[in-house]
């Protein structure tokens, strides 16, 4: 019999206002009973990437705390933790929380209830697997994506189907070796491309060492 998850609460001040974060106290943690992550692929040891605190995914709440947000549809993908999302819904944007993970949406909805927020809308979602009924988003945001060698064509080709030409995408990334290919790929199917270092505050901040990549104004070639 697998020993009970070890989680922990930290407290994480964004824009000036404090989020309490449940997450895994360390990457030794996995908890699978019912094979279901199993079934998806998921392995033991990447069992707990989901509930750890990331740079690249405190740097993106911390972001998103200030980002202009409008009333239109937001989406983050690999939601993790959800810190971003929680963000958003405590700012009153319209953010639906997604990730792969079958253990993301309780994390989410128990960071959701310390925070006293009204439940963060979550979607499990596998990018492989086009949705229509998803339709197009004003936001997309997302951080730490791109480390399998096939993420770069995976997610390009999923902001293309949820995209227009009003759509911003945020993607923070620590510079993993995919995040070039990810740009070139994003620049061929139409997007512009604004990729700015991270800053030495930011490093100081959030130990983040890594690149902010930002994409609009979307032209599929034809």
């Amino acid at each position: 019999m697998a020993p009970p998850l070890q989680t922990r609460v930290d407290t994480h001040h964004f824009d000036g206002i404090a989020y309490r974060i449940r997450r895994l106290v360390d990457g030794n943690q996995f908890d699978d009973p019912d094979g279901s992550a199993e079934a998806l692929g998921i392995s033991p040891a990447s069992w707990p990437f989901f509930g750890m605190l990331w740079p690249s995914g405190v740097l993106l709440a911390d972001l998103l705390s200030r980002e202009p947000l409008g009333t239109g549809r937001i989406l983050e993908l690999g939601c993790g933790l959800g810190m971003a999302s929680l963000v958003i819904n405590a700012r009153g944007g319209d953010i639906l929380a997604t990730d792969y993970h079958p253990r993301a949406e309780a994390f989410l909805h128990d960071n959701s209830q310390r925070n006293a927020l009204a439940d963060t809308p979550f979607q499990r979602l596998d990018w492989r697997v086009p949705d229509p009924d998803l339709g197009v988003f004003d936001l997309i945001i997302g951080s730490d994506l791109l480390y399998e060698p096939d993420h770069p064509a995976l997610l390009s080709a999923f902001l293309a189907r949820h995209s227009d030409a009003g759509t911003r995408i945020i993607i923070v990334d620590p510079k993993r070796r995919l995040h070039v290919r990810f740009r070139k790929r994003m620049e061929a199917a139409g997007f512009l491309c604004q990729s700015v270092a991270g800053t030495p505050a930011q490093w100081a901040t959030f130990g983040f060492k890594g690149v902010v990549q930002r994409f609009d104004g979307f032209n599929p070639p034809q």
